[in-house]
């Protein structure tokens, strides 16, 4: 008698306990606190009691679509519906596959702090905050630099015409510092031909003339001039580690995209 008394508690604390670990059912399947958790923070999210309500209310409604949707016998058997499924059997078994066959180098602690010794050796005395208008020709770019002698606000004017990626920010780029007189190769991110135009301006100053850069003209303004700021080692070897991460993984794909094209039988 005792025996079964006991099982019968131990039963009722183990269902406590289970009962506790799940944040909601839905018509008697459990959404688990721990996918909440996991949710928030593949959302970056902070872990708040909003931020886990809201995102229980969706897994809420996830788990009510999913069941509706298993009651609809003949859903799987339209041919759009197949084909989706197979394509996302395809896509899961290649990203397994993928995972289980690119193995890029990892990173040693050593080549982060010679990547960050280049990249400090590197550093001018200044550093830089400039826009760029990136137009096709002479006339496009004499035409920006009218409107902005007539008086038009340089970051607008990039909005309206630039055909660089920072169009949408104005033409603005980033801080960036490099030696004077720069060189082919040591102005970071920068052309050396825009890179010179920026450091022989002023703060406020915009280029009196086009920067020519292939086929295409560039018009610079500085915004801002100050002493380079060198982060930390510490500060900084998180970001050039990810960087060289991806630059591994990326030598590790094309390294097993060039055997496999070498085995393979390909015509066009």
């Amino acid at each position: 008698m005792q025996a079964k008394v006991t099982r019968a508690v131990l039963g009722a604390v183990m269902a406590i306990g289970l009962q506790g670990a799940h944040a909601a059912t839905v018509n008697g399947v459990a959404i688990p606190d721990s996918a909440i958790t996991q949710a928030v923070q593949a959302a970056g999210l902070p872990d708040s009691p909003a931020a886990r309500e809201a995102i229980k209310q969706q897994l809420i409604a996830r788990e009510l679509f999913r069941q509706e949707a298993a009651k609809d016998k003949a859903l799987e058997q339209r041919p759009e519906v197949q084909a989706l499924l197979r394509e996302a059997r395809q896509q899961i078994l290649t990203q397994a596959w993928l995972k289980d066959h690119i193995k890029p180098a990892p990173v040693t602690d050593a080549e982060v702090r010679a990547r960050y010794d280049a990249i400090v050796a590197t550093l001018g005395d200044k550093e830089y905050k400039a826009r760029v208008i990136e137009v096709a020709d002479d006339a496009a770019a004499n035409a920006v630099l009218g409107r902005i002698k007539a008086g038009e606000d340089f970051a607008k004017v990039a909005q309206d015409v630039s055909l660089a990626p920072s169009k949408a920010a104005g033409g603005a780029m980033d801080w960036v510092s490099f030696k004077v007189p720069a060189q082919e190769g040591k102005t970071q991110t920068l052309p050396l031909p825009i890179a010179q135009a920026v450091s022989m301006l002023p703060p406020g100053a915009v280029s009196p003339s086009p920067v020519v850069l292939g086929e295409r003209r560039y018009v610079v303004k500085v915004d801002a001039v100050r002493p380079t700021e060198v982060p930390s080692f510490d500060t900084a070897a998180p970001g050039i580690r990810q960087a060289l991460q991806a630059q591994a993984l990326e030598r590790a794909t094309v390294a097993l995209v060039t055997g496999l094209l070498a085995k393979a039988r390909i015509t066009q």
